[in-house]
């Protein structure tokens, strides 16, 4: 077979192949993107070839980078030989990158989703590539891979698929508008929930609405600045008038006539009718809603870490990365601190101290002793130029240091790398009964570092409004968790240790 042809056959053929699988893929998505259309409220014109050309791009990316390492491995190219390739090898890496893609949603929503989880989603997807990659190498025999083809093919495909996601953000900045179709709705309440309602959605032009006014039986709002358009009772028949298919009623619940009777015609005219209950009173921010039978639960927060596959990551990073920690560095420093700690001052080298878990259990927490010993540890909170601290606790709180000791109560399942700091049983009272919500960061599990820590609230909480601060910081974190989150806070805190921190003493 010639030079051309198995060149062909390496990069062209897959492709080739792999067009009528994206296809599929693309028109699948399709149909599930219209059976799914109550949950989505913007369409994307052209979605689906556009789809399929991310596809098919990043694929040619694949191959290229795949191709560029095999003249890499073969230098100087005198020396290379087609004729080994294996077709089949380069067809099921192309496969292995289309599913690792789809796993990670990366071409869902490609016009509507935000640059940042577009990044997020790639670097997710270019992971999962990464692993199947090298798990095939090390599993099967029968996926015969160089070490070096493999490492080089993924050094250069990573620049690269990260550039295009760039460049197609870029470019997609100044047209977005046009490949979004927008959803054209009314809704009918033109009071304080029906306004905030109207006022998102036009903040926020990506959720992909455009509110064409309200109706309202109202007459004294018809002279504010709100577009009435007609009363209640007209509603259903402008929609249909204007092609508008989608009505959002935020009716108080006093209409509860106006809002059956409204609903009723929505579905005998096909038009779809959402409810907004008027929650605000219950609930200032974002809800979570699950249905049990037809009931729907309304819970104040969403938890992430209450998804067992959530769970799972976050307890192997807690692993693994503590494992890192005492091996590599606990291995080594800490008989170098027991005997500096022993001969500064009389005392066990470490500092035992219940402190508020889970769920509000207490556990033992463990530390480098940083002060002397003395009756008031378990009571008082360090303070600036505390005279309880020694030279080298000075240092060691300085830079975190005594919290290192920290890592064995992660391993024994009472902390996590990432969470709300522990406190005293006694601070865990006090605060309990003065600021609200504070229980609520004991839903997970306490952490050697936290959102509060690297965003700044820590040290003394004598000043007002410090605890509220890090109790906001702190379930802030709990309902917004993700192992990306939980990866930074762990950079920024090695950052801070490095740098030092004004207010750890």
């Amino acid at each position: 077979m010639s030079e051309k042809r198995i060149k062909y056959k390496f990069i062209v053929m897959p492709l080739d192949y792999l067009w009528n699988v994206t296809k599929e893929i693309a028109r699948h998505e399709g149909k599930v993107a219209a059976k799914n259309h109550m949950t989505s409220s913007m369409t994307e014109k052209y979605g689906t070839y556009y789809r399929i050309i991310s596809i098919l791009a990043d694929l040619a990316l694949v191959n290229l980078a795949g191709y560029i390492a095999y003249l890499l491995t073969k230098w100087p190219l005198e020396s290379i030989d087609f004729h080994h390739i294996n077709s089949i090898h380069i067809l099921l890496i192309n496969f292995i990158w289309i599913y690792a893609a789809q796993i990670a949603q990366l071409y869902q929503d490609i016009f509507a989703k935000d640059a940042i989880p577009t990044v997020k989603q790639s670097i997710f997807a270019f992971s999962l590539f990464a692993i199947s990659i090298s798990l095939l190498i090390y599993l099967v025999p029968e996926f015969k891979l160089s070490n070096h083809l493999a490492l080089y093919t993924l050094c250069l495909f990573a620049p690269m698929l990260f550039a295009g996601k760039i460049a197609f953000l870029l470019l997609r900045r100044t047209h977005r508008a046009n490949l979004i179709e927008y959803t054209r709705i009314v809704i009918v309440g033109a009071g304080p929930i029906g306004t905030e309602l109207a006022r998102i959605m036009e903040s926020k032009s990506s959720m992909g609405y455009q509110v064409v006014g309200f109706f309202d039986d109202k007459p004294d709002l018809r002279v504010a600045e709100v577009n009435i358009l007609g009363s209640v009772a007209d509603c259903i028949e402008y929609v249909k008038m204007n092609n508008i298919k989608e009505v959002f009623c935020a009716l108080p619940d006093r209409a509860l006539n106006k809002i059956n009777t409204l609903m009723r015609e929505a579905d005998r005219e096909m038009i779809r009718f959402k409810l907004v209950p008027d929650v605000k009173d219950y609930f200032k921010k974002n809800v979570n809603v699950k249905m049990l039978g037809h009931f729907p639960v309304i819970s104040p927060r969403a938890e992430p870490l209450e998804s067992i596959s959530n769970k799972v990551f976050k307890r192997l990073f807690d692993i693994v990365f503590s494992l890192f920690a005492i091996v590599f560095v606990m291995s080594w420093l800490l008989p170098i601190l027991a005997i500096w700690i022993k001969l500064e001052s009389k005392g066990p080298v470490f500092f035992r101290q219940q402190r508020s878990g889970k769920d509000n259990a207490p556990f033992w927490c463990l530390k480098f002793r940083s002060m002397t010993v003395n009756a008031d540890s378990d009571s008082m909170q360090a303070t600036k130029n505390d005279k309880r601290i020694t030279r080298l606790g000075a240092f060691m709180r300085k830079t975190s240091i005594d919290e290192l000791p920290q890592f064995f109560n992660v391993l024994m399942g009472d902390m996590s790398v990432v969470g709300p700091r522990p406190h005293m049983l006694q601070h865990t009272n006090d605060y309990s009964e003065l600021i609200d919500q504070f229980m609520v960061r004991h839903f997970v599990l306490p952490g050697i570092t936290g959102w509060a820590q690297v965003s700044g609230h820590r040290g003394e909480t004598n000043e007002d409004g410090a605890m509220e601060k890090r109790v906001e910081a702190d379930i802030w974190y709990l309902e917004n968790w993700s192992m990306w989150l939980d990866l930074k806070i762990t950079f920024l805190t090695v950052w801070q240790v490095l740098l030092g921190h004004k207010n750890a003493y």
